[in-house]
């Protein structure tokens, strides 16, 4: 087993080899714990039979080992000028100093003659108790695991013996704190090994000296090795009491009430819940006034009523069966999830007489998935709020132990707490280690001394703490609070507790972990413990205890009857900016998302415009005018313009728009150029940053992320989730890669408005299409967000424009747009609408810079008889019909194809070359939900044409599986025929989404091409 060293090997072995030439140096031989054994445990310090070291003067000239550096030499030299004028003139301790070192005899008695070599031993032994002084801390409540202290915190390998223990050493350090600091430079050897064992070996282990920051080192050092340990008054410590007795109490009374039902209790680590009230008491005096939690599902009931302030009767209703919500116009119930995943957000005072808001966030039972998704809505909060020193609100993440070492989507959101777009000013972590994970022990569930030591590699300071220690408990958690409204950076609290039932109130874990368990079963609770130190210091009397339990559980009581009355009213978690928004139940008109053609022209001179004397790369400068001429001729406007058009509309309107992801200010593709970069000066500008005089500078925010999806893309769905006026994207570097996202997809994207009632606005932009790069460059996996989608295929909903809800009632959109303006107006329709959607976007590469992918000024605004001016106005088209000027009948149509994507443009060139007049070409831009009122339309309109789907992608991905069904029951509808009347066009099916061979991928293209566009009918099979 390994731990973090106090010196390097370099420094430890002159240190040995210096102790061993003088003789001081006495050889010990210690047993050895197995290597697989990690064991908490102490040792006393052992006095060793050795002679004391003849100590020498040394002159102050000589005075230049390594702990001291120039800055330290100058400021004695300074002082010892100031003794050898008037010794009176300088404190006793530095008089006793300079006497010592000049050999005269010392003004008070206990300080000997103290070597330089004994300095810088002293100096190592307090850097060893301050590195590795959590190896000996009591962590462990049951007393299971012992663990081997590290030599480094034995005195005698640095020299000292049982001789050394009341003598008087010098200390002082400049610029060090705590034991080194200058103001207490004298202490016996005695005093500072006590000292140290109470800092850093009792109920506390700390790990910060791999933090390279001597200011925060030193903050630290302040806080642990103050001169008295922490103690706390009479109130303070009744005030925890009765949040200690409520969190015992309440699982207790769920356990009596529902002894079979699953609730993941906090039984063995009840002390979380008055440590967070203490640590959110704290964040309150220091400023903080909105906290967003997240947590798995162990102890969240707890959390959810006693932290969060959820009705006791809601969570009791729940147990019981729970009611559907009345009594509220547009209130939706969905799905529904068990009672553990679910979130709330409410009000609460502090004990400091504030109130602090804060907001658990639903999450799935895949731990950890929910981290990002909290990081993202506090940026977000922290953007409406004008939070821009991220003081007022907080972050706060509750982990398991096993989840925290094994999951990767923790290691990818720590990456993001620095990066200047996905900062939230530091989040703090606690963890809450049962000591085993399931059934899985430590030693085979991760490969690291703690299970914290992830968060090592962002520097961050991480307080182990015995969780049966109640107020070593509060004291990290403000200790936490205060770190993260210090220094604005990410803290870890690692509460070393036990789960006193299996991993769920109805498992059995002594199958697993027998010694474990018997070692639980007889061990007594934190708040047995807490409450008999409390009787023992007179403080608190069992009259006071008795009635903190009475009280306590006549409300639990009393708020049991009134749950079986219990009706949920409202929405209680959604915040005030969702006020307004409909439900499912509620019709939402469609509305026009054309602008004025002046704002079109004004912005559009915005986003091509550069200042003066900015000198982009000549290829960048090209682009700028080529756009420039778009937006003057309003003509040939390409898809990067028709985004930023966009973009810069919904400014001026005053909507926020985010777009993140690996690559895209640039796109991936060298498309966009949303930021543009000086090749002289290396200086940044953003033309959609000046769209509007005195932007707020996070109004518009483009951002390359770290290389990550899973985290990246949660942290957006939280941002998106917390205002509905804002347009958030996410974009995949390709949509191949999305899949690394697929927990936030499955579980929060595609269901999580069914489950907990949370409309979600994100837009997604995966890059698909096949151009010959491979199977990793070609395919979104179109097929999956399909077949997630939940609209029926077998029944026609509801389709009047005046009427109609399709889009309400299905869970997220699913487009493969084929024109720049069609693009502009499904983002704008993001938000010009009464609720929200996920829109999932199948994005183009190769139509970027297609000669034909082009869309006028005139189809973006909002003039009647305007070309993209139909009945209903300027707006997102879900289906664009044949642009071959056809009539509402065409009886010699012999064939209509019906595709979605880029396939269309090599559809229609392949008809001019053949000259096919008797074929229709129809683009399905919307794919989910079905669009079966344009459909049949078009089925109306060719009444003798064979119907073919036609697709680049495999038979068994892309659309096909999705298309096929819907179509038929829209083409049943018409009397058009059945299923077997549809005609395939496509590859054949295939394990990998494309051939990995450029000439394969030609000859496939071609032929399917070819075969849609062929004069014989075609075969229904493949």
């Amino acid at each position: 087993m390994s731990w973090f060293r106090a010196a390097s090997s370099v420094a430890r072995l002159a240190v040995r080899r210096n102790l061993v030439q003088t003789g001081s140096y006495a050889t010990r031989v210690r047993a050895l714990l197995p290597s697989q054994n990690r064991y908490f445990h102490s040792t006393v310090f052992k006095p060793k039979a050795q002679a004391a070291p003849v100590p020498r003067p040394v002159p102050l000239s000589r005075l230049t080992d390594s702990f001291l550096d120039g800055t330290s030499s100058v400021y004695l030299e300074e002082l010892q000028r100031a003794w050898e004028a008037d010794p009176d003139s300088v404190d006793e301790s530095w008089d006793n100093f300079f006497r010592n070192f000049v050999g005269q005899a010392a003004t008070s008695p206990g300080i000997s003659g103290q070597t330089i070599q004994e300095s810088m031993r002293l100096l190592l032994l307090v850097r060893a108790y301050q590195v590795n002084g959590h190896m000996k801390a009591k962590l462990d409540p049951l007393g299971l695991e012992e663990r081997e202290i590290p030599d480094d915190l034995d005195p005698a390998l640095y020299g000292f013996t049982e001789a050394d223990l009341d003598r008087e050493f010098f200390l002082g350090v400049w610029r060090m704190s705590g034991f080194l600091s200058e103001n207490r430079p004298v202490q016996t050897l005695r005093a500072i090994l006590t000292r140290l064992e109470q800092a850093y070996c009792g109920s506390i282990g700390y790990e910060y000296m791999h933090i390279a920051d001597r200011e925060k080192c030193n903050w630290l050092r302040d806080k642990i090795e103050t001169p008295t340990p922490r103690q706390y008054y009479q109130q303070r410590r009744e005030v925890i009491l009765d949040r200690l007795i409520w969190s015992t109490q309440f699982e207790n009374f769920l356990a009596t009430k529902w002894t079979a039902a699953k609730r993941f209790g906090l039984e063995g680590g009840e002390t979380l819940i008055p440590g967070m009230k203490e640590m959110f008491d704290r964040a309150s005096d220091l400023g903080v006034e909105s906290i967003v939690i997240g947590m798995s599902h162990r102890g969240r009931l707890n959390v959810l009523g006693n932290v969060v302030r959820k009705p006791l009767a809601q969570i009791f209703s729940e147990f019981s069966g729970g009611t559907k919500p009345v009594d509220e116009v547009g209130l939706y119930t969905g799905t529904g999830d068990v009672k553990y995943h679910l979130g709330t957000s409410y009000d609460r005072p502090t004990r400091g007489g504030k109130r602090i808001h804060l907001s658990l966030v639903a999450n799935p039972s895949h731990l950890e998935a929910v981290d990002p998704v909290v990081i993202g809505k506090t940026r977000a909060k922290q953007y409406y709020s004008n939070d821009n020193e991220r003081t007022k609100n907080m972050a706060v993440l509750i982990h398991g132990d096993g989840s925290f070492a094994g999951q990767g989507v923790v290691y990818e959101t720590l990456h993001l707490s620095a990066l200047p777009n996905y900062t939230t000013g530091g989040t703090i972590h606690i963890v809450v280690n049962n000591q085993v994970a399931f059934t899985t022990d430590p030693r085979s569930g991760r490969s690291s001394q703690y299970c914290t030591d992830v968060a090592k590699a962002l520097n961050a300071p991480i307080f182990h703490v015995n969780g049966d220690d109640m107020e070593a408990v509060v004291h990290v958690c403000e200790l936490a609070a205060e770190w993260r409204q210090t220094f604005h950076s990410d803290v870890v609290v690692d509460i070393v507790c036990y789960r006193r039932f299996g991993h769920n109130e109805i498992d059995e874990p002594s199958f697993t972990q027998p010694k474990m368990y018997q070692i639980i079963r007889n061990h007594p609770s934190a708040l047995e413990i807490y409450q008999k130190k409390l009787l023992e210091s007179g403080q608190v009397t069992q009259e006071d205890i008795d009635n903190i339990h009475n009280k306590v559980i006549s409300i639990l009581n009393e708020e049991f009857l009134s749950s079986k009355d219990y009706v949920p009213k409202r929405r209680d978690w959604l915040s005030a900016y969702w006020s307004g928004f409909k439900s499912p139940e509620q019709l939402s008109r469609v509305r026009n998302t054309g602008v004025k053609p002046e704002i079109l022209k004004n912005v559009g001179k915005a986003i091509t415009t550069m200042p003066e004397n900015f000198k982009p790369h000549r290829a960048v400068k090209k682009i700028f005018e080529q756009r420039a001429q778009m937006i003057e001729t309003g003509e040939g406007i390409d898809w990067a313009v028709g985004e930023a058009l966009a973009f810069a509309t919904l400014l001026v309107e005053g909507n926020h728009v985010r777009l993140s992801g690996q690559d895209v200010e640039r796109g991936t593709f060298s498309h966009r150029h949303s930021v543009i970069h000086d090749q002289e000066t290396g200086e940044k500008y953003c033309p959609l940053d000046h769209v509007i005089m005195n932007q707020n500078e996070e109004m518009f925010t483009v951002s390359n992320s770290s290389l990550s999806e899973f985290g990246v893309l949660g942290f957006e769905l939280g941002y998106s989730m917390e205002n509905p006026n804002s347009l958030v994207i996410w974009e995949a570097q390709f949509g191949d890669f999305a899949n690394g996202a697929q927990v936030i997809f499955d579980q929060f994207l595609s269901s999580g408005e069914s489950k907990w009632l949370r409309q979600i606005g994100l837009v997604v932009l995966l890059p698909h299409g096949y151009d010959g790069q491979g199977p990793e460059h070609s395919s979104a996996r179109l097929e999956r967000f399909l077949q997630m989608s939940d609209d029926n295929p077998h029944v026609i909903p509801e389709m009047d424009p005046t009427l109609r809800k399709q889009i309400q009632e299905c869970n997220w959109q699913v487009v493969n747009v084929t024109t720049p303006a069609n693009y502009f107006h499904v983002l704008r329709r993001q938000i010009h609408r009464e609720f929200r959607k996920p829109l999932i976007v199948m994005a183009p590469k190769n139509l970027l810079r297609h000669k034909d992918c082009k869309s006028n000024l005139s189809e973006f605004d909002d003039v009647q008889g305007h070309p993209g001016f139909d009945k209903q106005g300027t707006r997102f088209k879900r289906l664009i019909k044949d642009q071959n000027d056809h009539s509402n009948l065409e009886e010699g149509i012999r064939r209509l194809v019906l595709c979605s994507g880029k396939v269309y443009y090599e559809l229609d060139e392949e008809r001019k070359k053949i000259n096919g007049s008797d074929i229709a070409i129809c683009r399905i831009e919307q794919l989910c939900p079905f669009p079966y009122d344009l459909i049949q339309r078009e089925l109306r309109r060719y009444p003798n044409a064979e119907i073919v789907w036609c697709q680049e992608e495999p038979m068994n991905m892309g659309a096909y599986n999705y298309i096929a069904p819907r179509l038929c029951t829209a083409m049943k509808a018409l009397g058009r025929g059945t299923i077997e009347d549809i005609k395939y066009v496509g590859r054949a099916p295939s394990t990998a989404t494309a051939t990995g061979f450029y000439q394969v991928h030609l000859k496939e293209q071609t032929e399917l091409v070819q075969k849609a566009m062929q004069p014989e009918p075609i075969k229904y099979a493949y």
